[in-house]
Parts: structure tokens; sequence; C-alpha cells
């Protein structure tokens, strides 16, 4: 017998929803979103908000695009999923593997290794990397090293390297052998270094003073996002990436891409480690991939870790894989994304309006507790702080934000507060026209709040 479900009195009443106290969604019922086409959303009650922030990163082309529906619809008439495992494939997945070797090209890969998103993505090339070092006769290669505030994901693995602990503590004791070093993030460092370059060059010195401490034979892989997302924003010095690069390849450790957010155009590049000038040994990617219409995840591995599996005579089974990897209409929504991606051209429009964008959100500056705004392409972050001077976080539940997002919704548009930052990462078919209403709309939102 079917139920009958009243979606208003059902709220908040079953589901368990992420990065959020039960308690507090419980005293506060979540927005019901019942649709949403373009670069706005719609809730149960017929009210439309300016999406700013594209769900979660992930919905670059926008929502309700036709393209993709009705690439997703056409796959539904031949196959809606049949495993890859046991040797099995499906066209929409073939299809996929070739184009994602086509776009990245430039940076070498060979080989993809599919999954359902982010957090899998990273798993995967966690795995995939220690198992090269096993193949390649260095199996006490095992340890990893990542910075602090990033973000990758919430398995075991990613958990265990996020920089933030916020994302560890409630699931402690994580994998061993992880270690943080700094992020070149300008605004908080220990050395209070404010020189962009400067901070990029003693990020450097730290890393390396680690990997001799550790010894780079049990290291590995490094693994960054290109720009850090969840922790704020942060975008490195230009020095830093290749600088990277240079000192991992000096002591032969893998670097692992998270490209989750910054993959397939967000920071004006099709990758962001592209954007640097660097070419990863791995990258994970998920989010923009298909733009979140079906869960999809992919981790690429370049010529130099494909060919670990090449070898002969050596049993290299990779006894790793997901239910739905390869899932045909994942593949199917990403294909079509993809041609959406490359005939608008994203990443280079993600440049154009990001830089208008980028511009528009100084103005916040004068606001008494925005400390500081960065961002590149279509990623922004407002650090909120008690006081400029200080720089001392405001952090939830401060009235203060409760009143700023509030604000924003009640003028019509989606924001985030993680932590103390404001993070803005709108579609990618944003215009310059959407940027002006997400500035008057922000605009009104701190005055709101700055009267609190």
């Amino acid at each position: 017998m079917q139920d009958t479900i009243d979606i208003r009195s059902a709220n908040a009443q079953h589901m368990y929803h992420p990065m959020i106290d039960p308690k507090v969604v419980q005293a506060y019922p979540p927005l019901i979103i019942e649709r949403a086409d373009g670069v706005y959303v719609q809730d149960i009650d017929g009210n439309t908000y300016l999406d700013t922030v594209a769900s979660l990163w992930n919905v670059n082309v926008g929502h309700n695009r036709r393209e993709v529906i009705e690439a997703i619809k056409a796959q539904l008439d031949k196959l809606a999923y049949y495993s890859t495992f046991q040797n099995t494939s499906n066209p929409p997945a073939i299809e996929l593997s070739a184009r994602l070797m086509r776009l990245f090209a430039p940076e070498n890969m060979r080989k993809v290794f599919f999954s359902s998103g982010g957090s899998d993505a990273v798993e995967t090339a966690l795995k995939l990397s220690r198992q090269y070092w096993k193949l390649n006769g260095q199996p006490e290669r095992t340890q990893f090293i990542s910075l602090r505030w990033g973000y990758h994901g919430v398995h075991f693995g990613g958990a265990s390297i996020n920089g933030n602990p916020m994302f560890r503590q409630a699931y402690e004791p994580l994998l061993p052998g992880c270690h943080l070093v700094e992020s070149p993030y300008t605004y908080r460092n220990p050395w209070n270094e404010s020189d962009p370059a400067r901070l990029a060059q003693l990020c450097l010195e730290q890393l390396a003073q680690l990997i001799e401490q550790v010894g780079a034979g049990q290291i590995a892989a490094l693994v960054a996002e290109p720009v850090q997302g969840a922790g704020g924003v942060i975008v490195p010095h230009e020095s830093y990436w290749p600088g990277l690069r240079a000192l991992l390849d000096q002591h032969g450790i893998l670097l692992i891409s998270d490209e989750i957010v910054t993959g397939f155009g967000r920071i004006g590049a099709m990758c962001g480690a592209r954007a640097w000038g660097v070419a990863p040994d791995i990258m994970a990617m998920a989010k923009g991939i298909n733009s979140g219409y079906v869960p999809l995840g992919a981790t690429l591995v370049n010529e130099r870790v494909a060919s670990a599996w090449d070898q002969p005579n050596v049993p290299a089974a990779m006894m790793h894989g997901y239910t739905y990897s390869g899932h045909a209409l994942a593949c199917a929504a990403a294909n079509a994304n993809l041609d959406i991606v490359e005939a608008e051209n994203l990443p280079a429009r993600a440049a154009e309006v990001g830089a208008y964008l980028q511009q528009a959100l100084q103005s916040l500056n004068a606001y008494a507790h925005v400390g500081e705004v960065r961002g590149m392409g279509m990623m922004a972050a407002v650090e909120l702080v008690k006081d400029k001077a200080s720089r001392e976080m405001l952090l939830p539940p401060s009235p203060y934000i409760q009143t700023l997002v509030g604000a924003a919704r009640s003028e019509g548009a989606i924001i985030r507060v993680q932590g103390n930052r404001l993070i803005l990462s709108p579609p990618l078919v944003f215009t310059t026209a959407h940027v002006d209403e997400t500035l008057r709309i922000l605009h009104k939102a701190f005055e709101r709040a700055e009267n609190t």
C-alpha cells in the first residue's frame, strides 16, 4: 500500500542531514527545495532564490538543462544500470573515459576509475597511490601529506588527511601516517606573513623539512586542492604549485590534485592544476563532471602511475570498486554535461565573469565584520571576524551570521557560511547581471546583520 506523506510535517523528522547537529535541524526545519531552473531554485511554497552556491559547488551548467535531462532519458530507454564488475562495461562509461583522456591530455592522464562521488574519488586516489608503490617494489611508501585547512571528503582516508579538525574529531582515531603542513593562507598563518610569494616559500620550506623528518621513502603522496574550497577559498601564490611539484619530484613523491571543486572550469581552467601550470600524477574529480544530475566521481591517473599496472608477470588486480562504478546514467549525464562545458567554453566564462565577481565583492570590505574578501574565478570567500584588528573569527551560532543568512534568503538568495567564511560558488553560467543581483542582496543582508 502506498504511503501518503505530508512533506511539511515529515520535514526534519526522519532524515539525518550532513554537517549539522540533528537538534539544530529539529529546531529549524530545512528549506524544502522543490524545483530549479538555470541559476534559480524554488521552494515548496513557491518562493524563488538565486543559487549563489550551485547547490554544493557542483551544478556548474545550471539546473534543469534539457540537454542533460534528455541524455538521461535516452539512456534510460536503453540501460539504466549494469555492473562494471565481472569484466563488463557500457557505452556511456567507455565514451566518458575516452573524453576525459582527451580533456586531460595536457596532464598526460591515461586511465580513469569511476565511482559515486568526490569522497569515493579521493579514497580511490589514496588506495591507488599505495598500490602503485607496492607494484614498484617500495611497499614502505604508505604515508600521506596534506595541507592545513584542506578538505578531502568524509571517508576514513579522506577524513584522515582533512586539514580542519572539525571534520575529524568525531571519528578519531583515523588513518595513521598522515601529516599536515601549513597552507599558503595569507590572512592566517603562523609566520604572520602577508606577502604571498614569501609565504609560499615558507610553506615549501616547511614541507621540505617534514619530508626530511619522515623520510621520503615512507611517503606515498601529497594531496592538495589547487584552490582550497571548504577551508575558505584559499588561493595560493602562483609560485606555490610549481614549487610543490618540483619538491615532490625531487623526492619521488606522487602529487594528488583534489579537483572535486576546481575541476571542469570553476577557477577559469579545465582543471585547477592546469591554472598553475602543473601536471599532477593523480586527479580526483566529481561535482562539475556532470553538475550533480546523477552522482559520479572519477579518479584519473597519469602515464607514470598507470604504467605500474602494465608490468608483465606482476599480479596487479585492483581489489577496489563501487557497485555504481561507471554507472550508465551518471556517465550519460556527464557526457551531455561536458558537451555544454566545451561548447559554451565555461572555463573561459568562469574566468571572465569570475573576475567581475571578485572585483564586485571587494565592496563588502566596508562592513565592520568583514576581514578579507578573496577568491579566484567562480570561487569566493568573505571572511567574517569579530573585529578587523584582531582578526578573531566570528563563528556560529553568532546572531550576526544567523541574521546574514536569513536576510539573504528573505531577499531572494541562498548563501552558505562555513565556519566564519561566507562562501560563494555560483553556477558557471552566471552572468554579470546575476553578479549584480548577488551583490544587491548581499549588501542588504550585511546592512541588516550590522544592525543586529
